[in-house]
């Protein structure tokens, strides 16, 4: 049997909502500032893929569970961009 990892305590849930917050609010004051214009989008896709990889491996607690949910979960997402990526060349949204 595979050796578990201990449950986070209440307060390791406090730290990531408090990591989580920060996160939130540099996606917030990136929006406002003039000079990175060209470089917000690119800026806040990293910020919400950071935030989204948190959330799934805290509070989803895939981190804690089987390799075999994670990979599972994993399979779900590599294929969802895939089949809508699929789906938008088929209607001709991604052909130039």
């Amino acid at each position: 049997m595979a050796q578990q990892r201990p449950h986070p305590r209440p307060r390791d849930y406090w730290v990531v909502a408090l990591i989580l917050a920060v996160i939130t609010a540099a996606e917030v004051s990136v929006t406002y500032i003039d000079f990175l214009d060209a470089a917000v989008a690119p800026m806040l896709l990293v910020m919400a893929a950071a935030k989204f990889a948190i959330v799934v491996g805290w509070f989803m607690h895939l981190r804690f569970d089987a390799p075999m949910y994670r990979r599972l979960f994993l399979i779900g997402v590599i294929a969802a961009p895939i089949l809508f990526a699929a789906v938008l060349f088929s209607f001709g949204v991604l052909i130039g």
